[in-house]
């Protein structure tokens, strides 16, 4: 690769740069280029329990903590909402979900309900409307817009924007008030646990409008009454996730419960679940995160992987397939899977994940940029190629090779740390990334900020 033709290609990017007065996020794991962390030392996240995690329609990400309010991350920024600047009336989030309008509605601890539409905080609770408790533990949306609230000791209550309608254990078949998980399926019907801890009675309840159905441990083959969450697959089956019982799958008429003693379950105890387009579960437990493909488990704990805490409490899945983790004390994880950690630093994106097969050269801008202590560059080649990729600096003096040997056909990551040839921390500056292939040479301009 000659010098002048990477410096030829940078003098035509390098105009418009803009660094002041931008918090850029410095959470990508260097040794692991699949995950990253954001936590309340590396980023704006308010704190380091997540509780709720929601996704906007511009895919912006929405995070209930447990003690730090509400916050917005956009991608760069992160805007926290809290009693101390907004009209949220508690830092504790319990739930969380967003309508067709992009309001988001809030379940703060003891709060009431929240509708928040960027501007305005509105609040509902048991003085200024028919909201029957203030604590409410789940929240979703039907297909007409409709609210429907889980609350802690007042029942299943819904909104439709004027009027209220509370279902309790008075004039319902609801087996307990307390409602934890909440969700509706493709018909509409209502889903959702309902467990009196104290009394032992519960289960899962189903609702569709008019008729109620409960399924417990003595009737059915539900494992445990007490319901931590619930997700449904584009098959229909029902994916509950119990305190102690482990994880059951529902298809209408048959249960199948996997646990610690027929599965690589590392817990019985099932806090989150997401299911991703590929069909797969992914199960958030009280001592890792396990993906199931129907078949195969797989276990992420904080010894093979780069989860920061064990515990997950929140999970979801966004347009890109990334995995959006909640902790309990680690802060929020992002799994990018696809790859396989190959000598160098390099990732290979494995044929398993229906990638579509690159069909031209290409490189992408790395990310994060600017970025602190590591970034991430993704490449893709349509052929057999030699491929070499280095850093340099505007001198067009060479600051590190990050590879330079044959890859076959597909796409590629490969992480730079910072640092130079002599394993040293390269200085803050503009810095430039070139590829050259057998056939082809770009170059493109990334920012290390110390």
């Amino acid at each position: 690769m000659k010098r002048s033709t990477c410096l030829g290609l940078f003098a035509l990017t390098l105009a418009g740069i803009v660094v002041a007065g931008m918090f850029f996020p410095t959470a990508l794991r260097a040794q692991n280029p699949e995950w990253m962390v954001y936590n309340t030392e590396n980023s704006g996240l308010a704190d380091n329990f997540v509780r709720v995690f929601a996704i906007d329609a511009e895919g912006n990400k929405w995070i209930g903590t447990d003690d730090g309010g509400l916050v917005e991350f956009d991608g760069v920024n992160w805007t926290v909402y809290n009693t101390a600047n907004s009209g949220l009336p508690d830092n504790c989030v319990n739930a969380l979900t967003i309508d067709a309008q992009g309001n988001k509605w809030i379940g703060p601890d003891d709060g009431g309900l929240v509708r928040f539409d960027g501007v305005n905080w509105t609040v509902y609770n048991r003085n200024n409307s028919g909201l029957p408790d203030d604590e409410a533990f789940s929240l979703t949306i039907d297909a007409k817009g409709n609210k429907w609230i889980g609350t802690q000791y007042g029942g299943l209550a819904r909104f439709d924007g004027v009027n209220w309608t509370v279902y309790n254990t008075v004039n319902s078949e609801l087996p307990t008030n307390t409602i934890f998980p909440l969700t509706i399926d493709a018909e509409g019907n209502k889903w959702m646990g309902s467990y009196d801890p104290f009394v032992n009675v519960g289960g899962l309840a189903q609702f569709d409008g008019v008729n109620w159905t409960v399924y417990d441990s003595d009737n059915f083959g539900l494992p445990r009454r007490m319901i931590l969450s619930l997700a449904f697959d584009a098959e229909g089956d029902k994916w509950i996730g119990t305190g102690g019982g482990g994880l059951v799958q529902f298809d209408g008429t048959d249960w199948m419960v996997y646990n610690t003693d027929n599965s690589p379950m590392p817990s019985d105890g099932v806090w989150s679940l997401a299911i991703d387009a590929q069909g797969n579960k992914w199960i958030g437990t009280d001592a890792g995160l396990v993906k199931f493909d129907g078949k195969s488990w797989t276990v992420y704990n904080t010894d093979n992987s780069g989860l920061p805490h064990k515990h997950v409490f929140a999970l979801a899945v966004d347009a890109e397939g990334n995995k959006w983790i909640g902790t309990v004390e680690g802060g929020l994880a992002v799994y990018r899977e696809g790859g396989v950690i190959l000598s160098g630093g390099v990732t290979a994106v494995e044929e398993e994940l229906h990638v579509s097969v690159p069909s031209a050269f290409s490189l992408s801008q790395n990310y994060p940029n600017p970025f602190n202590p590591s970034t991430e560059i993704s490449f893709s080649i349509p052929a057999r190629s030699h491929v070499k990729i280095a850093i340099y600096d505007l001198l067009g003096r060479l600051v590190h090779e990050l590879t330079d040997q044959e890859y076959a056909r597909g796409m590629y990551r490969i992480v730079w740390d910072g640092t130079d040839e002599a394993d040293l921390p390269a200085a803050s500056g503009v810095y430039l990334y070139c590829m050259k292939t057998d056939t082809d040479v770009v170059a493109k301009k990334m920012i290390l900020l110390r």
